[in-house]
């Protein structure tokens, strides 16, 4: 017996039911978050807004809001972050991911697309009373699913340290391997070496010196050399990177061997 569907087989789609689920679809609101990542303090940090109605009153969420119907994601991102928290001077902005779960928002479904935003020490922007900053690893009570799309940033970020520049975005212009070295570890999550740090960054050209020296600190010693990224814009360093399989301990490479 032939297999082959005929226009009025059960297996074909109904025209009703498309049209149900498109009208449907058009129902969904959809907004845009942004993750805003600044390291301070030796800690990195994502900026909050502490929201005042429910659903989760007093509860703090991601900067952000809803898609305007002839807006573009980027265009109304920047929109909600210049009004609800005065922020306009970022280094790097890249799309994270797009949450979809139904039942992500008790009041109906809505679509959010989360966006990674990064800001130089240099820079310490005005922010409204009910916004704050806080440490990745000490959030307070957050609204919705933020907490996991903070978590998600931060593996993204972790991720682009490895094997592009994207640290222009984060660290002073100009900097000590000793003060670029703390942007590393404060979103690395970890401790590493300055030497193999300048080692790498320079021969990956993401960094060259300038021709000054820091001040001689109190407890003297050769002055330290000022280094500064040699670009300013993203660029991949590594592009293999991404693909090497996470490092063995050597209990399990002696298994292995075994």
């Amino acid at each position: 017996m032939s297999s082959r569907q005929t226009p009025g087989s059960s297996f074909a789609p109904q025209t009703s039911d498309v049209e149900t689920a498109d009208q449907s679809a058009d129902r969904f609101e959809h907004e845009a978050l942004a993750v805003v990542f600044q390291v301070r303090e030796r800690k990195l940090h994502s900026l909050l807004w502490q929201r005042a109605h429910e659903p989760f009153a007093q509860c703090w969420a991601l900067p952000g809001g809803a898609l305007g119907s002839t807006e573009r994601l980027g265009s109304s991102l920047g929109r909600h972050l210049a009004a609800k928290v005065d922020l306009t001077d970022i280094g790097f902005l890249e799309q994270l991911e797009t949450r979809s779960d139904v039942d992500r928002d008790p009041r109906g479904r809505i679509i959010a697309t989360a966006y990674i935003a990064l800001v130089s020490t240099d820079l310490n922007p005005t922010i409204p009373g009910d916004t704050a900053w806080f440490p990745v690893d000490d959030l307070p009570p957050t609204a919705f699913d933020h907490a996991s799309i903070i978590q998600s940033g931060r593996e993204r970020l972790r991720a682009k340290l490895t094997y592009t520049n994207v640290a222009y975005a984060l660290a002073p212009r100009v900097f000590t391997i000793a003060e670029l070295r703390v942007v590393y570890e404060s979103c690395l999550g970890h401790t590493i070496s300055s030497t193999n740090l300048q080692r790498v960054l320079l021969r990956r050209e993401i960094i060259e010196s300038t021709a000054s020296v820091a001040s001689p600190s109190s407890s003297g010693g050769r002055p330290a050399t000022i280094y500064r990224f040699s670009e300013r814009t993203l660029r991949v360093t590594d592009p293999f990177a991404a693909f090497r399989p996470p490092a063995r301990s050597a209990d399990q490479g002696n298994v292995a061997r075994s």
